[in-house]
């Protein structure tokens, strides 16, 4: 045992923390997560709501168990825990299990960047430039070989998902199922012609980003086709057995499509996950 409180020794500890709200979770939090998850397998405090508005003045935008259930379907993290004190007050709990206490360049402060150094805690800092642009999630990530025999069935959902949230990864969970699940997000030009000016709110590139973050979805393309069936060219490439939507996303386009290629047309009721408030896209960007 070595420092106050009991710290363990640096040399049994593995693993990193972050403290962290992830209230209205965006592409910034999450390459924050991905970053801290280099170090090691990674742990997400998760301040409880009641934390949230003594430090902040004001109650999350979303409720602990929604947030909750969002950073668990990241990719890059480990584990989530719902936490009641601020980091600086619960280093020796922190030093416990964790090597490693991951910050953003914003929450760098001196009492904490002490008391982790006399806990035996490496301390690490993100800056702005660590975190920009969207990496991809998959080493192989514009490769996709044919289907072999053996393999589980392929799974295709398509959408904009302009504003990542709950509801979306349950549809994920969901549609994932029934195989491997790959996403065609739609392509900037193609989300305008069909939504209008205006959308998306963000681009490709994150709207990729961000559904590639699910541990749920094994590759998230971008469409390169045009109108309902954008994602023909990807589905080709895909060749799924299954294609998956939601109640508001069938078109008599789309089961066309699948009726001329042989696929699987599945809609799925557009449900919360259970505990949690229904969420659309729509609702959350107010038009």
């Amino acid at each position: 045992m070595n420092g106050p409180e009991g710290a363990a020794d640096p040399r049994r500890r593995t693993g990193v923390v972050v403290q962290a709200s992830l209230d209205d979770l965006t592409s910034a939090d999450v390459r924050f997560l991905q970053e801290a998850a280099r170090h090691g397998a990674l742990h997400v405090r998760l301040p409880s709501d009641a934390l949230v508005e003594r430090t902040t003045g004001r109650p999350p935008k979303f409720p602990v168990a929604e947030r909750r259930f969002l950073a668990a379907s990241l990719r890059c993290v480990a584990s989530v825990g719902v936490v009641e004190r601020e980091a600086v007050a619960a280093i020796a709990d922190i030093a416990r299990r964790s090597s490693t206490i991951v910050v953003r360049a914003d929450q760098d402060a001196p009492a904490l960047r002490e008391r982790a150094a006399l806990h035996g805690l490496a301390y690490t800092i993100f800056g702005r430039d660590d975190l920009a642009g969207f990496p991809a999630w998959d080493a192989n990530a514009g490769e996709i070989r044919p289907p072999a025999a053996g393999d589980p069935p392929r799974v295709v959902v398509t959408g904009c998902y302009d504003w990542l949230h709950s509801g979306h990864i349950r549809f994920f969970i969901d549609a994932a199922a029934l195989g491997e699940l790959f996403v065609v997000v739609g392509s900037d030009a193609n989300v305008e012609l069909l939504k209008g000016p205006g959308h998306p709110l963000q681009s490709q590139d994150e709207r990729r980003y961000m559904v590639g973050a699910v541990r749920h979805v094994k590759r998230c393309l971008v469409s390169s086709g045009s109108g309902w069936t954008d994602a023909a060219p990807e589905i080709a490439r895909i060749r799924p057995r299954f294609y998956v939507l939601n109640e508001d996303g069938d078109q008599p386009e789309k089961r066309e499509f699948c009726r001329g290629h042989g696929i699987e047309y599945v809609v799925l009721r557009r449900l919360p996950h259970p505990g949690l408030p229904a969420r659309s896209s729509t609702d959350l960007r107010g038009s």
